[in-house]
């Protein structure tokens, strides 16, 4: 597999004309963000657009009144829901433009009308941890998605690279090593276990090549 042929097999879900969604998943660090932009890159801008789940994380006043802010990026604090709805709306293909919100890593926080998708847009990108979870509010999403394929990054390298991220936005390394093997551990196990739901496996070998620290 070469990141050619994941290209084509992107291109090919919208061969037809009609609007398809590409869900990539994944645990955290596994290099979703960096797989999807640079599916971006690579086909025709006017035709892709990249929507990230990240956008749907509930803010942490939400999160602080549900007594969940030292659980932030479980399943249940995003609003899974609202991300459906955004999914089935990508799929009606009614509006000119829809606008989709964005997460903002340097304030940790969601931003509302952040992404705008134009209606020349036929691939619809979107990464996430969650999207083939099979129970609660996030069943409902896996159906919404044209397909969806798994980030396979190996374990060493995925938790070197989450460490290295949680440092860069502004943990110290006790912090960073801490959250990467504390929270974000019980999150990627509950990820893991999706993994066979996927329609296409992407090898560790393969995210390691596409250069920029993951998301």
């Amino acid at each position: 597999m070469t990141f050619d042929d994941l290209v084509r097999r992107a291109t090919a879900l919208v061969e037809d004309g009609r609007r398809a969604v590409l869900g990539i998943a994944g645990a955290p660090a596994a290099g979703k963000t960096t797989l999807a932009e640079e599916l971006v890159k690579a086909i025709d801008s006017d035709r892709v657009a990249h929507v990230p789940m990240d956008g749907f994380h509930l803010a942490d006043v939400e999160l602080e009144r549900l007594g969940r802010r030292n659980a932030k990026g479980a399943p249940d604090t995003f609003d899974a829901l609202g991300y459906a709805a955004l999914l089935r709306r990508l799929h009606a293909d009614e509006d000119d433009v829809i606008y989709a919100p964005g997460f903002e890593r340097t304030i940790e926080q969601p931003i509302a009308g952040a992404i705008p998708v134009f209606r020349s847009a036929r691939l619809i990108v979107s990464e996430g941890n969650y999207l083939m979870v099979g129970d609660g509010p996030w069943a409902g999403v896996q159906p919404l998605l044209s397909e969806v394929w798994y980030a396979d990054l190996d374990q060493e390298e995925r938790i070197r690279r989450l460490i290295d991220r949680h440092r860069r936005f502004g943990k110290d390394e006790a912090d960073a090593v801490e959250w990467a093997t504390g929270t974000d551990e019980l999150n990627a196990q509950v990820i893991l276990a999706t993994r066979e739901r996927a329609d296409l496996i992407v090898p560790a070998a393969l995210l390691r090549g596409l250069g920029a620290p993951p998301q």
